[in-house]
């Protein structure tokens, strides 16, 4: 299934359902918003999205602790389920998904194609970590969207 097709089958299934999504991305740069209202008739599954590309955006945004990411980075699974949290509770979303990781090319230290993603619906959260390699940033961006959108699609039961 393509990435078009993941996005209208997740918004219906919410839809259904009467649930809301909020997003919090980094390395993605929005492009989970703009795909979960780019399907004519479902935009109001779409609650909010928070582009929190810096360290600072991810404090003051989502209400990360400063600490955690000292302690864990802006790119690891602590921070994706922070960010999720926060999108959560600061939306009136009912399914929220963040994403953060190195889309391309990455520092020295870092590893390029490394993505952590966290999907959250109550108090039950799916999270995952992808090696993607040097793919590309379009590529990496493209199949952690997909990914997430997989990981959504589980917490309402559809996949």
């Amino acid at each position: 299934m393509d990435l078009d097709d993941l996005v209208a089958q997740l918004l219906r299934a919410a839809s259904a359902r009467d649930l809301r999504i909020a997003t919090a991305e980094s390395c993605s740069g929005g492009m989970m918003a703009s795909l979960l209202t780019d399907v004519e008739g479902l935009g109001h599954v779409f609650e909010r999205g928070f582009v929190t590309y810096s360290d600072e955006a991810k404090i003051e945004m989502l209400g990360i602790a400063p600490a955690l990411i000292e302690e864990n980075g802006a790119v690891s699974a602590a921070a994706a389920r922070a960010m999720v949290t926060g999108a959560l509770a600061t939306s009136g979303a009912d399914l929220a998904l963040a994403i953060t990781g190195f889309a391309g090319p990455a520092g020295a230290e870092d590893e390029e194609g490394l993505v952590y993603l966290a999907a959250l619906r109550g108090a039950r959260m799916e999270t995952l970590e992808l090696h993607l390699g040097a793919a590309g940033r379009d590529a990496v961006r493209r199949r952690s969207a997909c990914e997430g959108i997989r990981l959504m699609l589980r917490l309402i039961g559809e996949e």
